[in-house]
């Protein structure tokens, strides 16, 4: 029994670093309407650019679903449970495109604001100065 759960600690998740590659995105879904007017550039981008964007992502899962009565959206799945839905209407077909593409490049984990903390200041000036390329007498080549 010991043994057992000993092999269960051992084992390692898989993780991206030097060895190895893990893409953040597993599936995108495309959803549309066969007949309103808004999904018209969506079934454009699905019928002439989306066989090229699945040659050329091998290691997604790209489902086209049809919606009747609803607008167009794409919907990415990720590695860490979570997913991403972004609104296609109103999209030129590169626009479309684009947001395919976004999806396919983000992580997928959740947007964090940037800290508003305090701003390090010394209260003393540095010993060597501010330094910047442009201050140097003769530039150094290599």
């Amino acid at each position: 029994m010991a043994s057992a759960l000993l092999r269960a600690q051992l084992r390692s998740a898989p993780a991206n670093g030097h060895a190895a590659f893990i893409p953040h995105i597993r599936k995108v879904v495309l959803e549309f309407c066969q007949h309103g007017p808004s999904s018209a550039n969506a079934r454009i981008f699905i019928s002439k650019d989306m066989q090229c964007l699945a040659r050329d992502n091998p290691h997604v899962e790209f489902v086209v679903k049809q919606r009747n009565g609803h607008e167009p959206i794409a919907r990415g799945f990720y590695a860490n449970g979570r997913d991403k839905v972004i609104p296609l209407q109103r999209l030129e077909v590169n626009g479309i495109e684009r947001k395919v593409q976004l999806i396919l490049e983000s992580s997928g984990s959740k947007i964090k604001a940037l800290k508003k903390g305090r701003i390090v200041e010394s209260t003393s000036e540095s010993v060597r100065g501010i330094w910047s390329g442009v201050h140097v007498d003769t530039p150094f080549m290599v």
